[in-house]
Formats: structure tokens, C-alpha cells, sequence
């Protein structure tokens, strides 16, 4: 019997791994994250598989359904939304399973920031602009506290492109944050629900993106820095003429 993390995408429900979607359609059990993992998904379980929504359970209930599916033999599809290497919860469940020495796998799947940027139709990451991108949140969220250190001044200095998750709520504190570093003009992107149907998509600046934004509250990505708007930009040498390695020949 093995537990099966698997990264559910971004909200699209063929935004999911070939792994992840087999690993489902021959679990007996899911446990899916039912305020952001698409039904969608559901469809790939087996026949008579059991199939809980995982989203008003704390985590005792969850380790429990685990123990229960173990003493059953019965392996189990855990879906969380987008990616499990970032904000997914994973860790303190795999901590479980370890003191129980029940067997786990994980499955990465398609990040948030990722669709974000397709919905935009750009890359992140653009020659002399920008060759970093960071994911980060705001802090002040219920689920855990932000470590000291790790502020929007801090990752602003850098000057690279910011993916802020879970921080729509708090805009307007992002927009004061970052303003000193990047300039009242540095384009904004807010990308509603990335994938879903329903996808929307904001641009800005930080002049302006507050009150374009007004009235969304959560499920958005805030995307910030130069990159989002360089269009007269030096192409990347990887395909220059005159750029030679080992696989182009001499």
C-alpha cells in the first residue's frame, strides 16, 4: 500500500501529469482539496473507488484515513492543487506517514505561476530584464507565519520578477511594498483562477492595479516586474548564429 501525492495543476483539468492521472484511475481511495481541485479529475477514479473531499478536515481526520486505508491495503490518490514542492501542505503529512512507516510517492504538477504565465502569453525571465523569478506570499496569512527575513523589500531589491501567491487580499499592502523599488509605472499583472473556465486576467501597474483589481478576494496570482512589459529587449544568445555548443556542430 503506497500514499500518492500528486500535484493537480493550476485548475484545468487536462493540466495533469500522465503519472498523476494513471496513479488516480488505480487508487480504491482519493483525498482531493475540493475547494481548488477540479471534479474534473474525479472521473479518472476507478469504479467503487471512495472519494472524500478533504477541505473540512483537519489533519488528524486525514492521517486517519491513511492509517485505515494502509490496514486495508488499499493505495491512495492525494491530490493537492498546482504543485506540491510550494504552500501544498505535503510536509507535515509526510511527517505522519513516516513515524506510521506507511509508503509514499510524490507526483509534481503544473504550478500556478506557471498557467499564469501561459494565460499571459510571456516569459518570466527575459535577457538583461530579469533573470530571476520569485515565488513568494505576504505575510500575516492564518495557515503559517512568514519567517522574518523573507519580505517583499528584500526580494524587491533584486529586481527580478515576483509571482506574490495568496496575497489578493492584500494589494494594496503589495502595492506600497514594492512602489519605492520598482516605480509607480512597473507593470502588474493579477491573474484570476489560472486555467479554470473562468480565467480572468488584470494588467496594470502599481499605479493603477489596486483599484483595477477591486472586488476580487481570492484563487489570484499578483505578477510583478519589468519582464511582464520588455518588448525591446537583446534575444537570448542560444540560438545565435554565432554561439557554438556541442550539440549545433562547428
Amino acid at each position: 500500500m503506497t500514499v500518492h501525492f500528486i500535484g493537480a495543476g493550476p485548475g484545468a483539468a487536462d493540466l495533469i501529469t500522465l503519472r498523476g492521472r494513471d496513479l488516480i484511475a488505480r487508487c480504491p481511495v482519493c483525498l482531493y482539496a475540493g475547494s481548488l481541485v477540479p471534479k474534473a479529475l474525479l472521473e479518472h477514479c476507478p469504479p467503487g473507488a471512495r472519494i472524500l473531499d478533504t477541505a473540512p478536515l483537519d489533519l488528524d481526520t486525514i492521517e486517519a484515513e491513511f492509517a485505515a486505508a494502509h490496514a486495508a491495503g488499499q493505495d491512495v490518490a492525494r491530490l493537492h492543487s498546482g504543485d506540491l514542492s510550494i504552500w501544498s501542505a505535503v510536509a507535515e503529512q509526510v511527517r505522519r506517514l513516516e513515524a506510521r512507516g506507511i509508503p509514499y510517492t510524490l507526483t509534481p504538477g503544473v504550478p500556478a505561476f506557471a498557467a499564469a504565465a501561459s494565460a499571459l502569453r510571456q516569459e518570466l525571465t527575459i535577457p538583461e530584464v530579469a533573470q530571476s523569478l520569485v515565488l513568494t506570499r505576504v505575510g500575516g496569512g492564518r495557515a503559517s507565519s512568514m519567517p522574518e527575513r523573507e519580505n517583499l523589500a528584500a526580494f524587491a531589491a533584486t529586481g527580478a520578477t515576483l509571482a506574490i501567491h495568496l496575497a489578493i487580499h492584500a494589494l494594496d499592502r503589495v502595492v506600497a511594498e514594492l512602489t519605492p523599488f520598482y516605480g509607480a509605472e512597473c507593470p502588474v499583472a493579477v491573474v484570476v483562477r489560472a486555467s479554470w473556465p473562468e480565467e480572468r486576467i488584470i494588467r496594470g501597474t502599481l499605479a493603477d492595479i489596486v483599484e483595477q483589481s477591486a472586488g476580487i478576494e481570492r484563487t489570484a496570482l499578483i505578477l510583478v516586474g519589468p519582464a511582464l512589459a520588455a518588448r525591446d529587449f537583446r534575444e537570448s544568445a542560444l540560438y545565435s548564429t554565432d554561439y557554438r555548443r556541442r550539440f549545433r556542430g562547428e
